[in-house]
């Protein structure tokens, strides 16, 4: 098969594309082609060398979802079977034309959804869902504030919120303020230089339930003055930094829970438990319209170097794509 290798770490430079063996098929595993994957800015750490595959494997293959048609089945495979389109995640190997998985860890892809968009839908979708649902306890009614709305894990976190009912207040770079209004934010606060934290205490004066955060660095002190009194703070990236002063006293006045959290590192009963409840719960409203993957652009595997600098720039609004 064809995939992308990491033999050194560093810029989209060290991104090699390269003709290595087909992985092995477990007994409780679909080998699956794969028509797409789609990046994460954990695909540039990892490429930095700031976050290795946690299963150790070598040589190491990006890519952290992915969507396609089953292949083959190991022998005690019974949900699927060859020609079945299907989605889903992995701690690595995305960034191939090949990839096995076990099957309870794959959903089916919708009927009227093309399998090359169905990959801008596994990790983003799982995450702001389980971040804000499963995690943070948000429902019907209630205000959460998701950072970068306009990306990946942002676009998905606004539907989510819409589609059970709560409301959401997001923060985004300029110009990207139209994408997350289309897709159902109540309120949009421009980031940085601006004070949001200042303006959202004015639309929504008693504080966020749940904050999902990607950013952490300086929006940490901003999101314990912006979180309601016993709500939930769920950091699910550091794209902003990892470290920064914590006003512990806030956290405690305000009796707040902070909660850290990734989808690679989960052990496989837990990403296979999570999968299947979103299967059940949310990939339903896919199929009704209510949910939809936003997509900013595709690019063949060739040009995978171009696709991790137009992430690195904070160029796209919604998911990059790799196709195979």
């Amino acid at each position: 098969m064809r995939a992308v290798v990491l033999r050194s770490t560093g810029g989209p430079e060290v991104l090699t594309i390269e003709e290595v063996a087909d992985p092995l098929v477990g007994a409780s595993e679909v080998l699956v082609d794969v028509a797409a994957t789609a990046l994460n800015r954990a695909d540039l750490l990892q490429r930095m060398g700031l976050y290795p595959d946690p299963r150790g494997v070598r040589p190491e293959i990006p890519g952290l979802e992915f969507a396609g048609t089953v292949a083959a089945c190991g022998p005690r495979v019974t949900l699927w079977q060859p020609g079945d389109r299907v989605m889903g995640i992995e701690a690595g190997g995305g960034y191939a034309t090949r990839i096995a998985v076990h099957e309870r860890q794959v959903m089916r892809i919708p009927d009227h959804l093309s399998t090359v968009d169905a990959a801008a839908i596994p990790e983003v979708f799982l995450t702001a869902w389980d971040a804000l649902v499963v995690q943070g306890g948000l429902t019907s009614g209630r205000w959460a504030l998701v950072h970068a709305g306009a990306s990946g894990v942002g676009t998905a976190a606004i539907q989510i919120c819409r589609a059970i009912g709560a409301r959401v207040a997001v923060t985004c770079s300029t110009g990207k303020a139209g994408l997350c209004l289309e897709l159902g934010a109540d309120v949009v606060l421009e980031r940085s230089p601006h004070d949001w934290q200042a303006e959202a205490a004015t639309v929504v004066p008693g504080g966020f339930d749940v904050i999902l955060d990607v950013i952490g660095g300086d929006e940490v002190a901003r999101n314990l003055a912006a979180v309601a009194r016993r709500g939930t703070i769920v950091q699910v990236g550091t794209m902003g930094g990892g470290s920064t002063a914590v006003n512990v006293g806030v956290l405690m006045t305000k009796r707040v829970t902070w909660i850290g959290t990734t989808l690679r590192a989960r052990p496989i009963e837990e990403k296979v438990a999570l999968t299947q409840r979103f299967a059940a719960e949310i990939l339903p409203l896919f199929e009704t319209g209510r949910l939809r993957p936003v997509i900013d652009s595709q690019f063949p595997l060739d040009e995978v170097a171009a696709a991790h600098q137009r992430m690195a720039a904070n160029a796209n609004a919604g998911k990059i794509l790799l196709t195979m």
